[in-house]
């Protein structure tokens, strides 16, 4: 994992169908979608508070819901990834060949 980033997991339900594909079309733009309504992302501080302002102004705080949670480095080691999950390669993780 990159230093000074961390894996960020964004859950959201957003109950008007344009807000919610442009909110989609936005976070594609962080991270990659793991499933319907949840992206994972790496993000360092930087780019945390782009995302957290960015979603801010494309919802509705009164109608929708837009949770982050942050994964540890630890947690993101222990994570176990079934069925179709299974198959799922992190790009995040780097390896590097020095000669």
């Amino acid at each position: 994992m990159k230093e000074g980033y961390m894996r960020h997991l964004i859950c959201y339900d957003i109950r008007d169908d344009r807000r919610r594909a442009r909110l989609a079309r936005l976070l594609e733009g962080f991270g990659d979608r793991i499933q319907f309504s949840v992206f994972e992302a790496m993000l360092d501080q930087r780019l945390f508070d782009i995302v957290v302002s960015r979603i801010m102004e494309s919802i509705k705080p009164a109608e929708d819901a837009v949770i982050i949670y942050p994964v540890c480095g630890a947690c993101s080691a222990k994570r176990r990834l079934l069925g179709r999950a299974s198959g799922h390669t992190d790009k995040w993780d780097e390896i590097v060949f020095i000669a």
